[in-house]
């Protein structure tokens, strides 16, 4: 008996399944009809295709509608090349700027180190030229470099990196290349001194032309040229004539602060007044007095009205004509 219900159940539950096995194979079979059609409707539009293309009129047909779109082609052909020229233009200028900027900071430091290079040279030859020097001189002397200067309207200091613990006193005499008067010592300290150069307006020396010898009073004044006033009107100058100290020696012992010799410069012009007794020269010295590196100090001459002694660490004293600078920063 249970058998028998078993049974049928079973063939009820085939008859409910067998409608959904067909409609699964009849759409199965659907898609693959579907394929093949379009299978065969490509393979004949591809045959199709193939036949047409080597059909005369076809051949015709296509160099028709070719040159009627040349132009066009042609249009848009020019505009792609063009945008890509402009393209490749901005990246071009655009690289070119790079560069342009790496050369021009290039350019700076190369003139920056090449200035420096030449300042070193400059040096060099000055130290060269100073040591020469010092081997011809009949007096002692201390190389110096210059630390510092001052260059207002009225005055024209330097000072000097050495001082009296280098053996340099008040009143010393200081000398550039070729042997060209500079100033003389007014201040000093251990480790440094300063000096008034003849192109400050209250430097005066006593120079002789060579040519005549000839005297005056060689004054500083603005603008750096140097004026040699009250030369008698009777003596004879002429434009490049050499301007040295005169080294006058007074009695009672009483000498020049300056050494005679020192070459001071070179006549550039003569101002005369038929009216007057005396005549003026303006003369150029041999030596640029505003942009000296280096010196030599004559520690071993004394000229001048003795100057009283004062402790080695006192930067103070007189002048040889006017008042003191003011000390070097730093200074003692």
């Amino acid at each position: 008996m249970r058998c028998s219900e078993s049974s049928s159940r079973t063939r009820t539950r085939a008859r409910r399944d067998e409608p959904a096995r067909v409609t699964v194979g009849l759409t199965a079979n659907r898609r693959v009809r579907r394929r093949w059609v379009a299978f065969g409707v490509l393979l004949a539009a591809s045959l199709a295709l193939m036949a047409l293309s080597s059909n005369p009129l076809a051949v015709e047909l296509q160099k028709g509608i070719g040159f009627a779109l040349s132009p066009i082609q042609s249009a848009l052909t020019s505009v792609a090349r063009g945008v890509g020229g402009i393209v490749d233009t901005v990246t071009e200028i655009d690289a070119l700027r790079r560069r342009n900027d790496a050369l021009r900071a290039e350019n700076g430091r190369l003139a920056a180190e090449n200035a420096r290079l030449g300042a070193v040279k400059r040096e060099n030859e000055e130290l060269s030229a100073l040591l020469q020097l010092k081997s011809t001189l009949q007096y002692r002397t201390v190389a110096a470099p210059v630390t510092g200067r001052e260059s207002s309207e009225f005055r024209r200091v330097i000072t000097l990196g050495r001082g009296s613990a280098d053996g340099i006193a008040l009143g010393d005499v200081v000398i550039g290349e070729g042997g060209a008067l500079l100033g003389r010592v007014a201040r000093l300290g251990p480790n440094f001194a300063q000096a008034i150069l003849i192109s400050d307006t209250e430097s005066t020396v006593i120079g002789e032309v060579s040519s005549s010898k000839a005297t005056g009073e060689v004054v500083g004044q603005l603008g750096g040229t140097l004026v040699m006033r009250n030369i008698d009107s009777t003596e004879r100058l002429a434009i490049g004539d050499q301007v040295v100290t005169a080294g006058i020696e007074l009695g009672g012992g009483i000498r020049s602060p300056y050494p005679r010799g020192l070459v001071i410069g070179s006549i550039l012009d003569v101002a005369r007044d038929p009216n007057a007794v005396v005549q003026t020269a303006y003369i150029q010295s041999i030596v640029d007095l505003d942009k000296v590196t280096s010196v030599l100090v004559i520690t071993d001459y004394v000229g001048g009205i003795p100057v009283p002694e004062s402790s080695p660490g006192d930067s103070g004293g007189p002048l040889p004509t006017g008042g003191l600078p003011s000390a070097p920063p730093g200074a003692p």
